[in-house]
């Protein structure tokens, strides 16, 4: 990688794709195209040459056979991780050694031992990391957080959200123990990281259950109970057998909030935020807004400027809450 200033990019960045994930094909890649400013995407990568070759062509960069070889490539100052969580430490202690800036998909970790390995690895590149949650850069929660502030709420009480979906099909990935499959770490990691966005870091898991699926080794779904400093609590429910949810409520002393597709509001689709007060319903319909590229501004930005311990302890608090989880249902 060239050594040049971590404060200044005289050109946008050039970045990488490991791995030719759905997500990655349709809508982070095309993000990164929109945003010419701040982004070079100049390669991508899979195991398969074929892959490689067919998500190049859909995206406008060049095919590299092997997650090894796009390391080796000099022409690279960040890479995009969209693989399966249990094959991101590997990668992403691999990528940080390269001296590359490292955005990867959520959950960034399996346990709080294994974020903590790529955060000191990060620390000792001084390289960003930074874990893919594109829901919190949406517009919608801005608005909610300026009702709160306002006190249309009144005092907050409790957090709720849920995200669940149908089961998937049966060679779903998010299946597989091996690469850190489980509803935990998938739907679940949404909810854990509402809780923090309202009620802040050092929140802790009071209780936890999760639903096993002994033969795979996963988790199907499951329920926490957190709670902050002041005893403010958060209620979060998720999996992989249920009726589709994707939502959160905040539950004030005098009002309550409802923002019903908060995970995956795709660009273009403007989302509606709820006030419920006594004798009273609003329901506010918002400017779309498109998360994807507002993560990855936050991404250029924070390496522009060399900020990166925000995000290295974001990748923590968020592993802690999920060992807390983990802690509390032996399997």
């Amino acid at each position: 990688m060239n050594t040049e200033s971590q404060a200044t990019f005289p050109r946008p960045i050039r970045i990488g794709i490991m791995g030719c994930a759905a997500i990655a094909r349709r809508s982070l890649a095309p993000a990164m195209k929109g945003l010419p400013d701040q982004f070079e995407l100049v390669a991508a990568a899979s195991r398969s040459a074929e892959k490689a070759r067919a998500f190049a062509a859909q995206a406008g960069c060049e095919p590299v056979a092997g997650y090894g070889r796009l390391l080796e490539r000099s022409d690279l100052d960040a890479v995009y991780i969209p693989l399966p969580t249990g094959l991101h430490e590997e990668w992403v202690l691999r990528a940080l050694d390269s001296g590359r800036h490292v955005l990867a998909e959520k959950s960034l970790a399996s346990n709080s031992a294994s974020a903590e390995r790529m955060v000191a690895k990060a620390r000792q590149r001084n390289r960003l990391l930074m874990e893919e949650f594109m829901f919190c850069h949406h517009s919608q929660h801005e608005f909610v957080r300026k009702l709160l502030a306002d006190g249309q709420a009144g005092e907050l009480r409790v957090v709720r959200s849920s995200f669940g979906f149908p089961p998937l099909a049966p060679d779903n990935i998010r299946y597989v123990a091996a690469l850190g499959g489980g509803a935990l770490l998938d739907a679940g990691s949404y909810t854990l990281k509402t809780a923090q966005l309202f009620l802040g870091s050092e929140i802790r898991v009071l209780g936890a259950h999760l639903k096993m699926d002994a033969a795979r080794g996963i988790d199907l779904g499951g329920a926490a109970l957190l709670r902050d400093s002041a005893g403010v609590t958060a209620q979060v429910a998720f999996g992989f057998d249920h009726f589709y949810q994707c939502n959160y409520e905040l539950w004030g002393s005098v009002g309550r909030i409802i923002v019903p597709r908060a995970f995956t509001a795709p660009p273009g689709f403007a989302p509606q935020v709820i006030l419920e007060r006594q004798g009273k319903r609003e329901e506010f319909t918002l400017p779309a807004d498109d998360h994807f590229r507002k993560i990855l501004s936050e991404f250029a930005q924070s390496i522009t400027r060399a900020n990166f311990e925000p995000h290295w302890e974001a990748c923590l608090s968020q592993a802690r809450l999920i060992q807390q989880v983990q802690d509390l249902c032996p399997q």
